[in-house]
């Protein structure tokens, strides 16, 4: 999630470090064969029902308004907040970036027509001409310089911040050109440029708007949409713009409808109130799936379920500890009911997707000596004994924010019983376990959580940059000196399997340290009844306009 506070939920992402923040249930995941190019179809491991969908079909005509669920209130639709999945979701349609993420997970134009790179420190974005905001007023280059230094102005807290940490000026050297120079090379850095950390937003607007920015009023963007009315706790709406530089919108209006109870999401689809929604309760999938309304999709995600130790001062200091618990895991019954059979088991700390750009060769030594992910309590219990931590106590935070976490905490409890620790649950509410991501003190008396992360670029470095040293997702102060000089030495390269060449020696530290504890990928779910379709069905919608694509499924029902 990125590289800024992490975006897991990016809930944790996005990614990033990132919040990946701040929901760490209910993220996506990369279930893929081999790995280049833009998604397809397939299965495996124990996911092995479930089929991964590139897309879903091509809307066949316009229509007057959708709906839409999303799990939480986003708390600001501000572009330097976004970086978990309410606020993204609905902010992709809205405000634009510089580059754009594809639903294949490539990187297109987005509101620069080219990106060059003269020298290793320096990038420079030509950009399209005569793009409007939604006030009226034509796109410059002030106007992206004043949106980049706000990621950067430390009086914002930023969560993509950590993305511009390289970057010494933003510069107007044209009209139309920004150039941005970096204090050393980046390779991550024009890949976010993708994500929020990208966006563009009128610099009058934004002023205008003052401290209300992202919570009332326009966003000053130019996407496909335009904020509408917000009815807080209730819904947020979306007006088309047909100002719009791009292909106009089909929809000419999206209703965003905040559902923070998992059941009310999936009965509001059943009924009909809701046409549609990404994040689906595992535990609904087989009755979405089988209801006759409409359809349920898995495509592509980046994302991870995994156990983050948030505490390595007490037994889980002991890489003996950690290993145990990772080897007492039931992986497989995890999958099977926390995540409704759609999953991976997996002990990879990134997807195969995410190494889409390496060579074959590259893929194959990232996941070719990795920990097994089979259950092993002998050896899990052996382990223990040998560093002494038998009956020691640990407490594992869970929540009812959905079954992927309270399972997962479960299975944790369950696996470290068996092997002679002694594991605390402590239930904390949706709201309040978002804050785990952000406020160390939420975390004080926690030594692990359920942590679903998603990747906001195609790039295994999104993930594996947050265990070193000072990250912003690194709650459990992680420190290798070695592993924080080959983070470094991978983000000074642009060439991707050379680069990618040094992420498999990271991949393989992390998966032998475990600073997070892998257990399985989770691909990205979507649900539509049978009047609307168009919607992509991987993890790109958190940073493309996807709404815009929504329409009839029925031509006849078009209008």
């Amino acid at each position: 999630m990125t590289t800024p506070p992490a975006q897991g939920l990016r809930r944790p992402s996005h990614r990033r470090g990132r919040t990946a923040a701040a929901t760490a249930v209910l993220s996506s995941f990369a279930l893929l064969a081999a790995c280049a190019g833009p998604p397809g179809t397939g299965t495996g491991g124990a996911g092995a029902g479930v089929k991964l969908s590139a897309s879903t079909p091509p809307a066949r005509g316009g229509i007057d308004s959708f709906t839409w669920a999303v799990y939480a209130e986003p708390p600001t639709l501000d572009y330097t907040a976004a970086f978990d999945y309410p606020q993204n979701t609905i902010l992709s349609n809205v405000c634009e970036s510089l580059m754009r993420w594809t639903p294949g997970l490539t990187t297109e134009p987005g509101l620069a027509r080219r990106a060059s790179n003269p020298d290793p420190t320096t990038w420079v974005y030509d950009l399209r001409a005569g793009v409007r905001f939604h006030d009226g007023k034509v796109m410059t280059a002030d106007d992206v310089v004043y949106s980049l230094g706000r990621q950067r102005d430390p009086n914002n807290a930023a969560a993509w911040a950590q993305t511009f940490q390289n970057v010494s000026s933003i510069r107007k050297t044209g009209p139309l050109q920004v150039t941005v120079k970096l204090k050393k090379p980046d390779s991550q850095f024009p890949q976010y440029m993708a994500t929020a950390a990208g966006v563009v937003a009128s610099e009058a607007g934004v002023r205008a708007a003052g401290k209300d920015y992202g919570t009332s009023g326009g966003l000053a963007c130019t996407g496909p949409f335009k904020l509408g009315t917000w009815s807080k706790g209730q819904s947020i709406e979306l007006d088309r713009f047909d100002g719009y530089w791009g292909t106009k919108a089909k929809a000419k209006k999206a209703v965003f409808k905040i559902l923070t109870d998992p059941s009310a999401r999936t009965n509001a689809m059943l009924s009909g109130e809701i046409d549609g929604g990404y994040l689906i309760p595992t535990e609904s999938y087989g009755r979405l799936r089988d209801s006759g309304v409409g359809t349920l999709y898995f495509g592509e995600g980046l994302s991870t379920v995994n156990i983050d130790i948030t505490d390595m001062h007490g037994p889980l200091g002991d890489l003996r500890v950690r290993k145990a618990l990772s080897l007492a895991l039931d992986r497989s019954g995890f999958v099977r009911a926390g995540l409704g059979g759609a999953g991976t088991v997996t002990t990879s700390p990134t997807t195969r997707a995410v190494w889409a750009g390496a060579s074959e060769q590259t893929r194959k030594d990232a996941f070719g000596a990795l920990p097994p992910a089979a259950q092993d309590i002998e050896k899990a219990k052996a382990l223990i004994k040998e560093a002494g931590a038998t009956g020691k106590a640990l407490t594992v935070a869970t929540s009812p924010i959905g079954q992927d976490v309270s399972l997962l905490a479960t299975a944790i409890q369950a696996a470290g019983t068996r092997i002679g620790l002694k594991i605390n649950l402590r239930t904390i509410a949706p709201n309040a376990f978002t804050a785990l991501f952000t406020d160390p003190k939420a975390r004080e008396g926690i030594d692990m959580f359920p942590l679903t992360y998603y990747d906001s670029v195609t790039d295994p470095l999104d993930l594996l940059q947050n265990f070193k040293t000072g990250a912003y997702m690194n709650f459990a102060d992680y420190s290798d000196k070695a592993y924080d000089a080959l983070v470094d030495q991978a983000t000074g390269v642009y060439e991707p399997d050379q680069r990618m060449r040094i992420e498999v020696e990271l991949q393989k530290r992390v998966a032998e340290q475990l600073p997070w504890i892998p257990v399985a990928e989770w691909p990205t779910a979507v649900f539509l009844n049978k009047r609307i379709t168009g919607a992509p069905t991987t993890i790109s919608y958190m940073y493309h306009p996807w709404a815009a694509g929504i329409g009839a499924a029925d031509a006849g029902a078009a209008k």
